[in-house]
């Protein structure tokens, strides 16, 4: 990783500039730092990672929004419409996420000065929510759209597997979305305690402690661990729902399925998100409680030792990358 000077690029009609203010370092930025790809998506040339910012608007060539507006982005722009897919943008083919290696060229990601965006990207945020929690609204509508996967949890035993950053949002999500009881899990006991301040009601360190069986309505697997897979549908009550929110490698994975068949439990997919950022901006000006899981903050020159404390999970939450 490298800091690169580049000549400053003119936006064109349908673009804003932006100058970035916070970039979240996301677990598909570790992936993509340490091990060269996140999931099936190969980095295969030089790739500036980030996808969750918040900032200012700098220059709007249409002269619709002033400068020192604060935004924050909805990182995606989205392919053609398919029969099917009209209500869901974000699985159409074609399109694009900051940060990403999904396309090639690959799309170039936040952590720069200075932005051109697609204005469609853009999000106005309340002049109360902070540039610092702003740029937390990608990885809570995150958590969000897998709660909307899952139909719901108002009333319902949650166990979120997996207490990372999106995690830990989803904690916060489900307990603000009225679920009865929140368990969360994890092999180390920093994420835990975190888990535990942002609404989890109990919490369960894997290794030391069993975890209920078939017990929760909706299972949250945030992990992306192929063996947590196994042990969700095992906790999923009869005809319970199991969404899979943290992503796998390439490849295939071993699963135990006889119990998910025996109960008739559903195994849900549940990919990034689609508008729910909107319904993340929200939350975050009204909940700035929300923004304990930020943990770490480092200056741009940092960001290589932001991305150490990042990949040290038992040390911090969310690490953010300053450009202030």
């Amino acid at each position: 990783m490298r800091l690169e000077e580049v000549p400053l690029s003119e936006p064109n009609q349908e673009e804003v500039r932006i100058k970035v203010s916070f970039v979240g370092i996301c677990g598909s930025d570790l992936h993509y730092y340490y091990e060269g790809a996140n999931g099936a998506f190969v980095v295969k040339e030089p790739l500036t990672p980030g996808h969750e910012l918040s900032g200012v608007v700098d220059v709007d060539p249409q002269g619709i929004l002033n400068k020192g507006t604060k935004v924050t982005v909805h990182p995606a722009k989205f392919g053609p419409s398919k029969p099917g897919l009209e209500d869901a943008k974000h699985l159409r083919l074609g399109g694009s996420y900051l940060g990403s290696a999904s396309t090639t060229p690959h799309t170039q990601g936040a952590m720069s000065e200075y932005l051109n965006l697609d204005r469609s990207m853009l999000r106005v945020i309340p002049d109360g929510l902070t540039l610092e929690n702003a740029a937390l609204a990608e990885p809570l509508a995150v958590g969000l759209h897998a709660i909307n996967i899952a139909g719901g949890v108002k009333g319902k035993k949650v166990l979120v597997s997996g207490s990372g950053p999106i995690g830990l949002l989803a904690v916060a999500a489900a307990k603000l979305q009225g679920a009865v009881e929140i368990i969360a899990t994890d092999v180390l006991d920093g994420p835990l305690s975190r888990a535990k301040d942002l609404g989890a009601t109990s919490i369960i360190k894997i290794g030391t402690e069993a975890i209920p069986e078939e017990y929760f309505d909706v299972v949250l697997e945030c992990s992306g661990a192929q063996r947590a897979i196994s042990a969700a549908i095992k906790a999923s009550k009869r005809l319970g729902i199991v969404v899979q929110v943290g992503m796998l490698s390439a490849g295939e994975h071993s699963i135990e399925l006889a119990p998910l068949i025996s109960k008739e439990v559903q195994l849900r997919g549940t990919f990034r998100f689609n508008d729910e950022i909107d319904d993340a901006i929200l939350v975050l000006d009204q909940n700035p409680w929300i923004g304990k899981v930020v943990t770490h903050t480092f200056e741009i020159n940092e960001a290589i030792k932001g991305f150490e404390v990042a990949k040290n999970s038992q040390e911090s939450g969310k690490v953010l990358i300053s450009f202030e």
